[in-house]
């Protein structure tokens, strides 16, 4: 089924085109690139995202194939659109050396084992735990938000060599995060892919 695209989407596309030239990126990095800026509204992210288009390629494939996708919060859940998520925030507890956000990570891992798309937008902690598991994911996209561990967390996701979405700065967010799936979602599965 083909997604019908608003019309003010199309212009607001239009405009973020008029205003910032994407057509150096490769297919996939350039639609999450530009559905990361549509989302904020903030052009700075064509400079401070870091992604690699061989991993989105991959990521694609995958979950075009199924593969499950958790997320941090029930924020990122509701941003994403056409396709089911994980997100096991409302049975995590917070305990010695560990908060809220991180332990749903672990018992998401527990719930979907290895191969998933990760989405974290909120909590840098949730990013951290997951970086401890063997989780051998599909992709992170791991944009959290603030001014503790955000910018920090995301460096140790490039750090770990994970295929991964992330940002250099402090900023990113449950919107962003979710507009970095989407990007995948909405983007066509070629030929290559289906066979």
């Amino acid at each position: 089924m083909n997604r019908v695209v608003h019309p003010i989407e199309q212009e607001s596309f239009r405009r973020l085109r008029a205003r910032l030239d994407t057509s150096r990126f490769p297919p996939l990095t350039r639609a999450v690139v530009e559905r990361v800026i549509h989302s904020a509204a903030d052009l700075e992210y064509a400079s401070d995202l870091v992604l690699d288009e061989v991993d989105l390629v991959r990521a694609h494939a995958a979950l075009h194939s199924g593969a499950p996708v958790v997320v941090d919060v029930e924020m990122v859940a509701a941003g994403i659109t056409r396709r089911a998520t994980v997100c096991r925030l409302k049975d995590a507890r917070s305990g010695p050396g560990m908060t809220r956000s991180a332990h749903a990570v672990r018992l998401a891992y527990e719930e979907v084992g290895t191969g998933a798309l990760w989405v974290i937008g909120c909590a840098p902690t949730a990013l951290e735990e997951l970086l401890k598991l063997d989780a051998d994911p599909a992709l992170v996209i791991g944009l959290p938000v603030g001014f503790v561990g955000a910018a920090e967390s995301k460096a140790a996701l490039r750090e770990s060599g994970l295929p991964a979405v992330s940002n250099v700065s402090e900023k990113g967010g449950s919107a962003v995060a979710a507009a970095a799936l989407n990007a995948l979602l909405y983007h066509p599965v070629s030929a290559e892919e289906n066979q």
